[in-house]
């Protein structure tokens, strides 16, 4: 192993929660940088190559599935986990299709980034729920279905789900999980 610090890239728009992963991943010893969009991060790529990324799915009003993608075409190794407050099977999909190795529903702490950073491969004695899934959840997931479909474009989901766009926003503010 080298002695070159592990590089990290965070992307996330909040910019406190960014501070403190920042803060908490730099006393376990990462060198980290930080983006708060797409560009931002874009930028950073051009003079800098992590090893490993957290991504926000949500960012401002883009998705940071657009990170991933680009992410992963800039290096297939680089460990990118997906970390978010409107968590949802679609997504989580979507996310691992794109590149991401780990999707976390929020909150998650360094701990279990970095746990996730170490897991290579998937867990099959993952416990199976066998409760059955409700009509919110089925709702919630196909709202985050349409919202992924629409590059998490408000109007365009709300449109496509027959429902007023401040009535999707409400859903979306109900079911924040931050």
């Amino acid at each position: 192993m080298t002695d070159e610090p592990r590089q990290l890239l965070i992307v996330e728009d909040d910019e406190s929660f960014s501070r403190t992963l920042r803060r908490s991943f730099e006393r376990r010893g990462y060198q980290v940088l930080a983006a708060h969009s797409h560009d931002q991060m874009v930028e950073l790529l051009e003079t800098h190559h992590p090893d490993y990324a957290v991504v926000d799915l949500k960012l401002g009003t883009s998705s940071g599935l657009t990170c991933v993608q680009t992410l992963h075409a800039f290096d297939p190794d680089l460990v990118i986990v997906v970390l978010t407050g409107f968590a949802s099977i679609a997504t989580a999909v979507e996310a691992i299709k794109l590149g991401a190795r780990h999707y976390l529903a929020k909150p998650a702490g360094t701990d279990d980034i970095e746990a996730a950073f170490g897991r290579t491969a998937g867990d099959p004695d993952a416990p199976l729920t066998a409760r059955p899934t409700s009509i919110k959840t089925l709702e919630w997931e196909r709202i985050h279905e349409v919202l992924a479909e629409t590059d998490f474009n408000i109007s365009e989901a709300a449109r496509r789900l027959g429902m007023h766009r401040r009535t999707l926003a409400r859903k979306l503010e109900k079911r924040q999980v931050s």
